[in-house]
């Protein structure tokens, strides 16, 4: 009642507004009203919020809406006292007395804040109850509520409940049907795998999750089909606040992770830290059926992993235009695999061969960050100097040994030490020209240290280099009118690698290139946004990608680099759609891709190896990509809601798979439904499903397959407390199904422990008020202190 209250009230506004301006008027007892209306907390603005002016007798006199940059004037006032109301869906109504007069014809009531009715609480962090999906200039903004938070412990889970996201058994992730995604936590990369990461960020540290698919000038120009930034909450409550969080995952085998978050903040001073481990065992397996020969291969591989890690941090506000910022994380990891691959032959079972695998390594990747930001006098007028650098050392021994027909196998044993250095330096300066113009310039630095070493007691030891050095700068453009707003920009990067083997140069490139970038918006009216964007983007090989150096290996198959790997090249262009509804929102969007050089993985024949083959990448041939997506959140009772999505996406392969030249125009849909009951007000449940169709690659075809979640959440201790339990893959139909006939007739599948239960308990404590300032981060333009990583 309350939201059609306020979409009512807007309408007349605007109805009345019309009207009163068709009215003359004398130009010398008229004047106006400006302002702009932003978010509290976050500093951000407040697009469509509802402006009314009154009169003492309570009645509509004109009014508006803000623009996307939350802006608004409201012209053709009459001399007289009146009453200025801001209204928005989820935030506190603000009011205060104005007087339009010959002496103060034209009124600037500056900056409005606008606080989030949830937020005035004095919990720690505050979840919504329900996900709620906002389309900006540049990105899909998903705020992650409790009933996605519910359906698993993990990032991971979250991800597969997300539009346009997949994350398959391995845990690598894909955005629109590509798995050339840059993962960023905070807006930052990090150091640690996108599978590890995903597995170990609890899912009630998430706040928000944004899908850059088309990313402006002012972002890296890496990855092909875009950026998935997840947002962490941030604490910056005075006083001391924390929370703590325990999840139980178990199949087959037991999953457990805990956090906890502590923060304080007195005067100039905000100090935070964290702690979150993550004990897994889990179990995958499979097969690979050779039809040509008639053999069978069973695999099956038991990880065994701990991971550790810690965040410090603190913010110094040395006055209100400066703020220093430092922190570190440390990852510690430790973990092996037990596996085992059977090869059997059906007409000849003395051919029969078994590979035991054994698997043990450690890593610790650390991470330092210092920021410097002023801020001039004028709103959003400021200079930010970042300076990011981590370091990752691995040490893994992987064991093989051999029984059945082992005469031209022999047990062996590995030692690969891998050393990464990423160096980042950032400086972005911001400059709102006027009301309605911006221009953003920046510069970034990326050095990249990489070795490799590895000592093989069969094969031969060696030794790679990857180095690579990145130097861009970007200036971005942007202006807002009353309907429309658009923004160009146009990033120029110097781009240098250079590969060695055992000391002998393999691969080197050196060359620099533009990254253009262009946003137009439109929004007609409250209800309706439309967007058109284009960008040009590039995927570089990444290391696991261009190393030379085993991976890994069974009898059959090895998995290695390939140092010659070209990067590929995307151009994109996109139209998105949105429509606010009464109990919802409504999100539509095309997009095509033109791929130079497209990167992907291969199989080859093995001539070292009977029968054996080798799984590589390769460049392939110029291909095309283009999908639609629609998803849509709506309530529909009170004690009823739901988030839907659709996904089809069409890509047309051409490439070479072994001796063959192949072209596919393959296609793959997808459909989610997360719903949510609310039982009583501390209780509620939920129900996910997703299905994914069959696909069509150049090499090979995969099976559909679908899987339902269900679980629930209740409330306690005046909702400090929250208590989970879900129960996962109830059919125990989540199987990775695929066949293939290049370069053997062969088929297979693969699972993992999906069909799970988890428990999970969290506390929040603490009883400060709010008082946060924001940080702006690189990627994203605020600055998160808070979460894990």
């Amino acid at each position: 009642m309350k939201k059609l209250t306020l979409y009512l009230t807007a309408i007349c506004t605007l109805i009345l507004t019309s009207l009163l301006s068709a009215q003359p008027q004398n130009p010398d007892l008229l004047g106006s009203v400006k302002g702009r209306v932003i978010d509290k907390l976050r500093k951000e603005p407040i697009p469509y919020a509802t402006i009314v002016i009154q009169d003492l007798k309570e009645e509509i006199i004109s009014g508006g809406i803000t623009t996307e940059s939350g802006e608004f004037l409201v012209n053709d006032i009459p001399n007289g006292n009146y009453t200025l109301k801001i209204q928005f869906i989820g935030y506190a109504s603000y009011a205060t007395p104005i007087s339009i007069n010959r002496k103060n014809r034209n009124f600037d009531i500056g900056t409005i804040e606008l606080l989030e009715e949830a937020e005035s609480l004095d919990d720690v962090t505050i979840v919504a109850e329900r996900t709620t999906i906002e389309q900006k200039i540049d990105r899909k903004v998903i705020n992650v509520g409790k009933d996605l938070t519910t359906t698993g412990g993990s990032a991971a889970e979250i991800m597969n409940n997300i539009s346009s996201v997949n994350v398959d058994q391995d845990g690598n992730i894909t955005l629109r049907g590509n798995q050339n995604v840059r993962i960023l936590v905070d807006g930052k990369p990090t150091n640690i795998s996108a599978a590890q990461l995903l597995k170990q960020i609890p899912s009630t540290s998430i706040k928000t999750i944004e899908l850059i698919t088309n990313p402006s000038a002012k972002y890296n120009p890496e990855g092909m089909s875009g950026i998935i930034n997840i947002v962490l909450h941030k604490n910056s409550n005075i006083g001391l606040n924390g929370n703590i969080n325990f999840g139980l995952n178990f199949d087959k085998n037991a999953r457990f992770n805990s956090s906890i978050d502590l923060n304080y903040r007195s005067g100039k001073f905000n100090i935070y830290g964290n702690y979150g481990n993550s004990s897994r065992k889990s179990l995958g397996a499979g097969y690979v059926f050779r039809e040509d020969e008639d053999s069978q291969q069973f695999f099956s591989f038991l990880d065994n992993t701990n991971s550790h890690l810690f965040k410090v941090g603190i913010d110094y506000y040395l006055d209100d235009h400066n703020t220093l910022s430092f922190y570190t994380n440390q990852n510690i990891y430790d973990g092996g695999t037990t596996g085992t691959t059977d090869i059997r032959f059906v007409e000849n079972p003395q051919n029969n061969l078994s590979q035991l695998l054994f698997n043990q390594g450690e890593n610790i990747g650390s991470t330092y960050n210092f920021d410097y930001k002023h801020t001039f006098k004028e709103e959003e007028h400021s200079i930010e100097l970042e300076v990011d650098y981590n370091v990752f050392d691995e040490d893994k021994t992987d064991q093989f040994l051999f029984t059945g027909n082992t005469a031209f196998l022999q047990n062996y044993t590995d030692l690969i030490d891998n050393k990464r250095e990423n160096t980042t330096i950032n400086l972005d300066y911001i400059n709102p020209i006027s009301e309605t113009d911006k221009l953003e310039i920046g510069y970034e630095a990326r050095l990249r240290r990489t070795e490799n070493g590895y000592i093989s007691s069969l094969f031969a030891n060696s030794d790679y280099a990857y180095d690579r050095d990145i130097h861009s700068g970007y200036v971005t453009y942007g202006k807002t009118l009353k309907k429309w707003s658009y923004q160009i920009g146009a990033r120029v990067e110097s781009y240098k690698v250079t590969a060695t083997l055992d000391n002998e140069r393999i691969f080197e490139d050196d060359y620099v290139t533009v990254y253009p970038s262009a946003y137009i918006n439109y929004t007609p009216e409250e209800k309706n946004s439309y967007q058109l964007s284009y960008s040009r983007r590039v995927d570089r090989p990444g290391l696991n990608q261009v190393n030379p150096i085993r991976e890994w290996s069974t009898p059959r198959i090895i998995s290695i680099g390939n140092p010659a790997l070209d990067p590929q090249f995307t151009n994109s262009i996109e139209f998105n759609y949105t429509r606010k509804l009464e109990k919802g929102s409504l999100t539509a969007g095309v997009f095509y891709r033109l791929i130079n050089d497209e990167i992907n993985q291969t199989l080859l024949e093995n001539p070292d190896v009977e029968d054996g083959q080798i799984l590589t990448f390769d460049n392939f041939d110029n291909n095309t990509a283009y999908g639609f997506e629609l998803s849509s959140n709506y309530k529909v009772a009170t004690w009823w809601s739901l988030n839907a999505s659709v996904d089809l996406y069409g890509q047309t392969q051409k490439g070479v798979v072994g001796t063959t030249t192949r072209e596919v125009d393959a296609f793959v849909y997808n459909f989610r439904l997360s719903n949510t009951f609310k039982a009583t007000k501390n209780l509620s449940f939920q129900l996910f499903g997703f299905y994914r169709g069959p696909q069509e690659g150049i090499q090979f075809e995969t099976e559909e397959f679908y899987f339902v979640n269900t679980g629930a959440r209740y409330s306690f201790l005046d909702d400090k407390a929250t208590f989970s339990i879900n129960f996962n893959d109830i059919f125990n139909t989540q199987k990775f199904r695929f066949n293939s006939d290049v370069p053997y007739t062969q088929f297979g599948q693969f699972q993992g422990e999906t069909q799970s239960v988890f428990l999970g308990l969290s506390y929040r404590f603490g009883s400060g008020k709010n008082r946060k300032v924001s940080r702006k981060n690189r990627d994203k333009n605020e600055k998160s202190g808070g979460g894990i990583l």
